[in-house]
């Protein structure tokens, strides 16, 4: 995470904070004014958090705009201020890169045990998967479009993202999803479900396309082939923003 993303992050909470005193229970949410900043304040909040930013002071963060909006002398030098982006920073970092270990170390265990049990399936890339339910429908190949149903999960169980929670399938090319994505669904048959279980370096490697997914992690993925689609005709839906598509999005 780069230091000019945390101090607008910072500075966007300010900002929702600003017309808040430090008796934040007086506040009231009536108004759509008055919701919608809560609900900004609310996103900005778990997103620090996920970022490991949870230890802000929302009262000095309050105090900071309070004082820049009142045109009073600020009450730290610059100097200070970027020496405490730089620490906050360091320690954000090295949250994620611990995390990113754990992931790791956590996964390969996991693949371990799992490919040991009935029915799962190793393939020489490394994907584990496992036959929920048998089709005779046609197979995919690398130039179609297909239509899927999804739920991917962390191997702890977490959910991070789910076609069928939002209760809508979705339309995606098979070379353009992850390689752990691109294997398993040219296995399967229309009408088949899987279950992937998907090694970091077939999904994201140690980078992550969202803060629910820790680096290196292994993803497991309940996958459903609904259909094939003719690629002239197709017209891929843009996938949420946990959706396995062959690239994460770039940090901003």
């Amino acid at each position: 995470m780069k230091q000019h993303r945390l101090a607008a992050a910072v500075a966007l909470v300010g900002l929702v904070l600003a017309g808040c005193d430090a008796k934040t229970s007086d506040v009231e949410l009536k108004t759509p004014s008055q919701k919608a900043s809560y609900g900004i304040g609310l996103n900005m909040g778990k997103s620090l958090a996920q970022e490991g930013m949870d230890d802000l002071d929302s009262k000095a963060v309050a105090l900071g705009i309070e004082d820049a909006v009142g045109k009073k002398d600020q009450r730290l030098k610059d100097e200070e201020l970027v020496e405490a982006f730089s620490a906050l920073q360091k320690r954000a970092e090295e949250r994620l890169a611990k995390a990113s270990e754990e992931a790791s170390s956590a996964g390969k265990k996991f693949l371990e045990e799992n490919g040991k049990k009935s029915g799962v399936v190793t393939t020489a890339s490394g994907l584990q998967y496992e036959v929920v339910k048998k089709a005779d429908g046609p197979q995919p190949k690398p130039t179609d479009v297909v239509t899927v149903h999804y739920e991917g999960k962390l191997i702890d169980g977490k959910v991070f993202d789910s076609s069928v929670e939002r209760g809508s399938p979705i339309d995606l090319p098979v070379s353009g999803v992850i390689p752990g994505w691109v294997e398993g669904l040219q296995l399967m048959h229309v009408g088949e479900k899987y279950k992937l279980y998907i090694p970091a370096e077939l999904a994201y490697g140690a980078q992550s396309p969202s803060p629910l997914i820790p680096a290196n992690s292994v993803l497991v993925f309940d996958l459903e082939l609904l259909g094939i689609k003719d690629p002239a005709q197709a017209q891929p839906q843009e996938s949420a923003p946990e959706a396995p598509a062959a690239e994460p999005a770039p940090a901003q």
